[in-house]
């Protein structure tokens, strides 16, 4: 079976560590304040879930989430995610995170630090645009009409494909939005962010983005 590892079990991690586990893959959950912590969810999620490291997480999952935020973003283990596929669900909110530099300026994407850091994983932004509680209930089978949209952006083709396989497995349709410097696209602020938008909707909110000015 393929692996889940999950590095961040807060509202995003936790949901998609439950539709992961609903579609029958197996889960190692981790957060930044120890497996102790996450017993209660693994104890929900059942069998196919363990709580590890962060560490763990990442040498355990055959693809990874990321869902920390932005100024964590230092913190996530790099060799034992080289060459994997990455799922960032990161935004950058300053009044959280504190100012970053680069990010006020426009200069690189949130998705875009997370890359840099990792180096040699394949990182798809994904997972970003959507609460927690529609992400845990919206899901439905493929070819279901008006069936929900999500966006992702990446460098990789093979990473891209890869995280559409699974978003259709648990209940979503993927729109690619294009490379990784492109997730701007998506970010806080933009048509795409917060609605919900079938394939042809998204693809509609993510072509008419502006990004603000000083770009």
């Amino acid at each position: 079976m393929t692996t889940l590892g999950i590095i961040g079990s807060g509202n995003i991690g936790g949901t998609l560590a439950r539709l992961a586990v609903a579609a029958g893959y197996d889960v190692v959950v981790s957060n930044s304040r120890g497996p102790e912590t996450l017993t209660g969810l693994v104890e929900e999620l059942g069998d196919r879930a363990r709580a590890g490291t962060a560490q763990e997480a990442a040498a355990a999952g055959d693809l990874v989430v990321v869902s920390v935020p932005v100024k964590a973003v230092d913190d996530i283990p790099v060799e034992p995610l080289a060459g994997k596929l990455v799922l960032d669900t990161n935004n950058y909110y300053w009044q959280r995170d504190g100012h970053i530099p680069e990010l006020d300026a426009q200069q690189i994407t949130s998705a875009g630090l997370l890359a840099r850091h990792l180096r040699d994983a394949h990182v798809v932004k994904a997972f970003n645009h959507i609460t927690a509680a529609d992400l845990g209930s919206q899901g439905v089978p493929a070819g279901t009409p008006d069936r929900r949209a999500l966006a992702i952006f990446g460098d990789d083709h093979d990473a891209k494909v890869g995280a559409a396989a699974f978003i259709d497995t648990i209940g979503y349709d993927a729109v690619d939005g294009g490379p990784l410097d492109e997730s701007w696209r998506i970010e806080p602020g933009t048509p795409g962010y917060g609605p919900r938008f079938d394939a042809p909707g998204l693809r509609g909110a993510l072509d008419a983005a502006v990004r603000p000015q000083g770009a």
